[in-house]
């Protein structure tokens, strides 16, 4: 049984790693993709961990098979294509260790996925499944996203999405939207950040926008990231906020990813009923969520950041005890 099945993007981050002799920037390449960036942190967490994708039948594609392989992340759903590249992005960091990117997938290998590629008995042997919406900017990949979607919440599984907005990759943004609605409908946990609120609901307020999209979708239990301030929460009609853990951030990517990851941990940890659960409940286990995502950002990269849980709990004590 697995605690959780994730399908989407593996791809390769080059991140600015100083500069050469001459004065050019280098660059590591270093494995992402937020859902694999997820199941990363929840492998190394102890969680059992299967995953779904495409990869191109290059080098880089075998790195990343290995490196999800040496995560504890099973791969037997990861296919090899032939017929594309494994995606690439490039990783621009600013004074404050925020990043923007610039994305090499026209196509990437990723954004192949058939339907008839897709590992149903994975999903239908976890009690988790989880998806961004990037494995839906392009057909055929998209079919495949909707189709482990429905087959996934047809089986019982509880959803987490996270609309993961990368605009340099979507074609029309009315397509963006309307693909992250389809997710919004079956979630029962979202991820978003102010500028996915904003995108979504056309207003910056958070109660507001989290309201506009519980009364739409449904959604269980909606968080939204606030960086260094922490998170933002919705649980039905109760809404809250959680402070964050100051560090010393020297690159933000994949802190989304292992706040997610964070709070996914905790909620397989507790069991927790997703009807029922108190603000008690979930503010403990966006504190944790909130520590991973600070301490992913004092490392480059996504997946070689994600902080122990040693690390995530010593943390989190020296809060609860100042």
């Amino acid at each position: 049984m697995y605690d959780i099945v994730a399908l989407g993007e593996v791809l390769i981050d080059f991140t600015p790693a100083g500069q050469s002799d001459l004065g050019y920037v280098l660059f590591e390449r270093n494995p992402g993709g937020a859902p694999a960036n997820v199941l990363a942190a929840l492998a190394k967490w102890g969680k059992r961990t299967g995953f779904i994708s495409k990869v191109g039948a290059d080098n880089h594609g075998q790195f990343l098979v290995d490196t999800l392989e040496n995560c504890g992340i099973h791969t037997q759903g990861v296919v090899m294509s032939k017929e594309a590249n494994t995606t690439l992005a490039f990783v621009q960091l600013d004074a404050s260790g925020d990043r923007s990117f610039s994305f090499y997938r026209k196509p990437g290998a990723d954004t192949l996925l058939a339907e008839d590629e897709v590992r149903l008995d994975l999903i239908a042997d976890s009690k988790l499944f989880h998806f961004g919406s990037l494995s839906m900017t392009n057909e055929p990949s998209a079919s495949a996203t909707k189709k482990a979607l429905l087959f996934a919440k047809e089986n019982g599984c509880k959803i987490s999405f996270d609309p993961n907005l990368r605009i340099p990759l979507w074609d029309d943004l009315e397509h963006a939207k309307r693909m992250m609605e389809f997710g919004l409908a079956y979630a029962d946990f979202v991820k978003l950040s102010e500028e996915e609120l904003v995108f979504l609901t056309g207003v910056t307020d958070l109660e507001e926008g989290s309201r506009m999209l519980y009364e739409t979708f449904g959604t269980s239990v909606i968080l939204i990231t606030l960086a260094e301030k922490g998170a933002f929460y919705r649980l039905g009609q109760s809404t809250g906020s959680v402070c964050g853990y100051a560090v010393d951030a020297i690159d933000a990517t994949g802190a989304g990813d292992a706040f997610f990851g964070g709070f996914l941990h905790g909620w397989l940890d507790a069991n927790h009923d997703v009807h029922t659960m108190s603000e008690s409940d979930i503010q403990g286990l966006i504190s944790f969520a909130n520590a991973a995502g600070a301490l992913t950002t004092t490392r480059r990269g996504a997946i070689p950041a994600i902080p122990s849980l040693d690390e995530i709990r010593k943390v989190t004590k020296i809060h609860d005890n100042s």
